[in-house]
């Protein structure tokens, strides 16, 4: 049955006092998002693959020029089905090496853009245009996040082999370099890449490269989809108040425990669904 979407792991909890986007969190520089960071020699890279790659089931989408494209499709070439939102800092940011990368190789890899986005499918055609990105833009929808499971922080990219099976599965901005390496060596042409096979991560370790779109313990679904944005906004750009130097949304990630930022969030959403506008100068002065 052929489906339509129209339009457009964690790593140790002693990696703390991470933040989101520079700028729009604490000042406490933070480590490199990253998974299956590229330890590259002049001989042999070292990359980091799945112990155990994941089959993609056949699926159908059309993209947001309404062009039809199917795993079989894709078949022989390297495919990065990335996860990303036009509200989201660190998404914007890769879009131009993702550009780049999907130019460089053009024979071998597809890059297939899923915006989270909730707007007309018009609005994300528009920006992709403006950002002149030169691969296909398809709308998330409930079916195609069942295929792609685990994406609870944008952007996240699952990146795809020949046969159509996920071998790795990166949250937060992907680093040019490591997918270069990547690309070349799931497509057949580099042949003296080490190889270090590794778990999957289940949970998003939220970090500058990344931003949240599921935040436990917050309900989201009673907003209309333009508060569901302003709440994930203001949620991944305001700093909780418990000493974690994180911001909200990532604090809740990190601790859902924590009796601080819940009631901080809990609020802001209130807020936000009584159509009050939120600044991040408000945000924890209510």
């Amino acid at each position: 049955m052929t489906t339509y979407f129209y339009g457009p792991l964690v790593r140790s909890l002693a990696l703390a006092c991470l933040v989101f986007v520079a700028g729009c969190s604490s000042s406490t520089p933070p480590p490199a998002a990253d998974s299956g960071t590229v330890a590259a020699t002049d001989e042999a890279p070292l990359i980091q693959l799945l112990k155990d790659p994941v089959d993609v089931p056949a699926f159908t989408v059309r993209d947001i020029d309404g062009k039809t494209i199917s795993l079989a499709d894709l078949k022989g070439k390297v495919v990065l089905v990335n996860f990303w939102a036009t509200w989201c800092p660190p998404c914007r940011a890769e879009i131009p090496d993702l550009v780049k990368l999907q130019d460089k190789y053009r024979d071998r890899l597809v890059i297939v853009g899923i915006s989270e986005d909730e707007v007309d499918p018009a609005q994300v055609k528009a920006f992709a245009t403006a950002q002149k990105m030169n691969y296909p833009i398809v709308m998330a929808t409930t079916e195609l996040r069942q295929i792609f499971k685990g994406v609870a922080a944008l952007p996240t990219t699952f990146v795809l082999d020949t046969e159509g099976k996920i071998q790795m599965r990166h949250v937060g901005m992907l680093d040019p370099e490591r997918t270069d390496i990547e690309t070349r060596y799931l497509s057949g042409e580099l042949k003296n890449a080490k190889v270090e096979r590794v778990e999957d991560e289940t949970k998003a370790l939220l970090t500058k490269a990344a931003q949240a779109k599921e935040i436990p313990g917050i309900d989201l679904t009673a907003l209309r989809p333009e508060q569901r944005t302003e709440a994930l906004k203001a949620l991944n750009a305001e700093n909780c108040t418990c000493g974690c130097e994180l911001t909200l949304a990532a604090c809740r990630i990190n601790d859902p425990s924590c009796g601080v930022s819940l009631p901080i969030a809990q609020k802001l959403v209130e807020r936000i669904a009584k159509g009050e506008k939120i600044t991040p100068a408000s945000t924890s002065t209510h």
